[in-house]
């Protein structure tokens, strides 16, 4: 299905795919010729300026959130000195749309949001219009366009768009009109053959590529440019329902070249001025390459409890106990004797039963995979046994469509529920399963905790990502696991009709209309950020969480669900850090915060003289500045919340240290929290526990002199000292400065003394 090309490789006009051992004879060395690749022709449109070492400084063209992440967002610019958005800034409400958790929070957060649009000059899509990301699609997108939002599913390159999904102080810097700033990635080719078999739709594709990239980092922080005979045999919503999932790969964007179907879209939308041909250049350059040939795609599955654990349909039918035995053993070494989970009893008579379908969100919810999952349900029934079907709509103007052609009242006729435009399947705050059950779902993610359960209270369930398309084969089964290649359908196509009323009547669109008159409606639950300090001359880390799993989620730094109710108050949210992996570290974290404000008062503890006893004791401790830190191979998969790492900053945290940081935008989210991101050398053991110190002298003249590793010393228990190398690589003069400053607001607030 997919096969990876070893070696860079250069790609023709006529799109032949040339190894580099034989296009240099032909084309441009490869720094030159990647200039040719579409990906490298918007970024340098989008570049103001590119700084001393390399980096591209990009303003983007729009920014986008959602009820989770922008009263955050606007709280850090507006005391960072925000006046007015400089660009088209879209509020979006549909995380915590459902106002179900918290009393007033939800809709407080809301009102707050509006309030913002209207003083500050942005876009308020209200609750249950529109997910984030369809949104953007119907709304914001253009060829050639760069958005930036703040969630870590922010692709729209099927309609030519970079989209990059950043944690909320990414976004902060744009609102304050500062640029994003990233060297020069690599560049990844997807070169796409043939075209699907019927049964076969987008989520099919994504699993089989995030299946063959995550694991070995294959195109992590890299960006993907879609290409090849293939793209033309693909509808918009297919190509979108692709393009969504890359972020599952830990690719920085994606991009796709353009043609009439990306015409007729942007078109259809209303936005035909928004359309022109980007393709990549005669020669262009690609670091590596990828070849897939649609044709021989088959229907996937991605098992708990990641979207790349990735077989066939029929694979799983024919070794369910093998496979699910492999899963239960998983589960056991990482949640241990908290819960009780099994894949295995799902296996009746040979068969595999599911227990919850759920189609949804900004993968799932599209116009044409609704379509084809009604004309596999069509005059058949999701049965009256433990099986249910959920289906959410990824705007009200496909839900109109729907209603108008028909389509819903099969799905309904068929026993599927219709559900609102809301993401909450995605981030465990909606349908959520009951224990122990398997669901299937066209959504984004299947990590543990992401389906809403809590191991910690002894709940787990299980989430395996497929296509709506072997969801309605499925539950057209009763609930069987199903294929949809294995069964017969009539596939009707519909044609699509966007009705943009509904958006004109409810939408506020205050680009360019800031009233700075207008009054922030703050609720109770809206709290301001406490106070952060600069870093010191030296730090004292005390290790407040070890992991030793592969990969660490930003599900698990921070889980979600209900606890994304919370994210207007970030001392009430940071009580649910770790808190479902590791549930001491709240408690241990603050139990060192409290050091540091003894000693900040001038009452240094014993523990600390005597921890530095070798090292100066009292007068080093003076000038010690003690904080938590995290230990995790390789932390921040997934979720581009900054709350991951602001919850850490809130409670104290001063340093992560791992082998190396999951995404970019993870140990971006660190480094504008103030918090060092040090990594340690691969061969390096880290047989440490939970409350040794890690003692990093002169970090602050390190970090100052631009030195890219610093000696440190973990200091155990019993007094005894081993030395560390910790590495601090990469870091822009910004992010030095901002880390010397204690956080991105402390940076903003000393520039804005510095012109007063």
């Amino acid at each position: 299905m997919l096969e990876r090309l070893q070696g860079g490789v250069y790609l023709s006009s006529d799109g032949k795919i040339i190894p580099e051992n034989e296009g240099r004879a032909l084309y441009n060395a490869p720094d030159d010729a990647r200039e040719g690749t579409m990906s490298y022709k918007i970024m340098r449109s989008h570049c103001v300026k590119e700084s001393a070492d390399g980096k591209m400084r990009i303003k983007f063209d729009a920014l986008i959130s959602h009820d989770i992440t922008y009263v955050g967002i606007i709280q850090t610019a507006r005391a960072s000195g925000l006046t007015e958005f400089p660009v088209p800034y879209a509020l979006t409400n549909c995380h915590n749309s459902l106002c179900a958790v918290g009393g007033t929070i939800n809709e407080d957060d809301h009102v707050f949001g509006l309030s913002a649009a209207k003083k500050y000059g942005g876009v308020y899509v209200p609750a249950n219009q529109a997910v984030i990301h369809q949104y953007a699609r119907e709304q914001m997108a253009g060829c050639g366009k760069m958005i930036l939002g703040s969630d870590s599913h922010t692709r729209y390159g099927a309609i030519g768009t970079m989209g990059v999904g950043e944690g909320g102080p990414e976004l902060v810097k744009q609102l304050l009109s500062q640029t994003y700033d990233v060297g020069s990635p690599k560049v990844v080719l997807v070169y796409l053959e043939n075209a699907p078999k019927k049964g076969i739709g987008p989520q099919d594709v994504a699993i089989a590529l995030v299946g063959e990239t995550f694991k070995d980092g294959f195109v992590k922080n890299c960006i993907l440019e879609f290409a090849g005979p293939g793209v033309k045999n693909l509808s918009m919503d297919f190509r979108i329902g692709i393009d969504v999932m890359t972020t599952e790969t830990t690719c920085l964007s994606s991009i796709w070249t353009t043609d009439e179907k990306t015409a007729e879209y942007l078109s259809i939308h209303g936005r035909k001025d928004e359309y022109k041909e980007i393709k990549p250049e005669d020669g262009a350059y690609y670091d590596k390459a990828i070849r897939i040939d649609l044709s021989k795609i088959e229907a996937m599955i991605a098992l708990p409890f990641h979207p790349s654990n990735a077989y066939t349909v029929h694979e799983l039918q024919q070794n369910a106990y093998d496979i699910f035995r492999e899963i239960e053993v998983k589960a056991k070494e990482q949640f241990g004797d908290k819960v009780e989970f099994s894949l295995t009893d799902k296996i009746k008579d040979g068969k595999i039963m599911i227990d919850q379908g759920v189609i949804a969100g900004c993968s799932g919810g599209m116009y044409e995979s609704i379509c084809e999952a009604a004309s596999i349900l069509d005059g058949r029934s999701c049965g009256n046994g433990y099986f249910n079907l959920s289906v959410y709509p990824s705007s009200v103007p496909i839900n109109l469509a729907l209603l108008g052609n028909g389509v819903q009242a099969k799905l309904l006729e068929a026993g599927a529920v219709f559900k609102p435009c809301f993401c909450g399947p995605c981030f465990g705050a909606g349908d959520v399963p009951a224990n122990s059950a398997l669901s299937i779902r066209h959504t984004t993610r299947n990590f543990p905790n992401r389906e809403g359960s809590k191991p910690s209270d002894g709940q787990l369930s299980g989430v395996a990502l497929m296509d709506a398309r072997s969801i309605a084969a499925t539950a057209a089964n009763g609930g069987v696991l199903t294929a949809a290649t294995d069964i017969d359908f009539e596939s009707k196509e519909y044609d699509y009709s966007f009705d943009s009323g509904v958006y004109e009547k409810r939408v506020y669109n205050g680009f360019g209309k800031a009233d700075a008159s207008e009054e922030l409606r703050l609720g109770p639950n809206i709290k301001d950020w406490p106070k952060m300090y600069p870093l010191g001359e030296n730090v004292l880390l005390k290790l407040a969480a070890v992991i030793h799993d592969e990969v660490t989620t930003t599900d698990e730094l921070i889980p979600s669900g209900e606890t994304s109710s919370y994210r207007s108050n970030p001392i009430k949210l940071s009580e649910f850090a770790l808190s479902r992996r590791v549930p001491e570290y709240v408690g241990r974290s603050k139990a060192i915060r409290d050091l540091e404000d003894l000693r900040r008062d001038g009452n240094i503890p014993a523990e600390i003289i005597n921890a530095l006893s070798d090292f100066g004791g009292e007068e080093t401790a003076k000038v010690t500045q003690i904080g938590s830190c995290v230990f995790a191979k390789k932390p921040g998969d997934g979720s581009a919340r900054e709350q991951a790492a602001s919850c850490q900053k809130v409670l104290g945290g001063l340093g992560n240290i791992c082998y190396e940081y999951a995404t970019k935008r993870y140990r971006s989210n660190c480094i504008n929290w103030g918090i060092l991101p040090f990594t340690i050398d691969k061969d390096t053991e880290f047989n440490y526990n939970d409350g040794d110190y890690v003692f990093v002298p002169n970090i602050r003249s390190i970090i100052e002199n631009k030195e890219e590793t610093a000696a440190g010393y973990v200091i155990k228990a019993d007094g005894s000292y081993d030395s560390i190398k910790l590495n601090i690589a990469g870091l822009t003069d910004d992010e030095r400065q901002i880390i010397l400053d204690g956080c991105l607001m402390n940076y903003y607030a000393e520039r804005m003394k510095k012109n007063d």
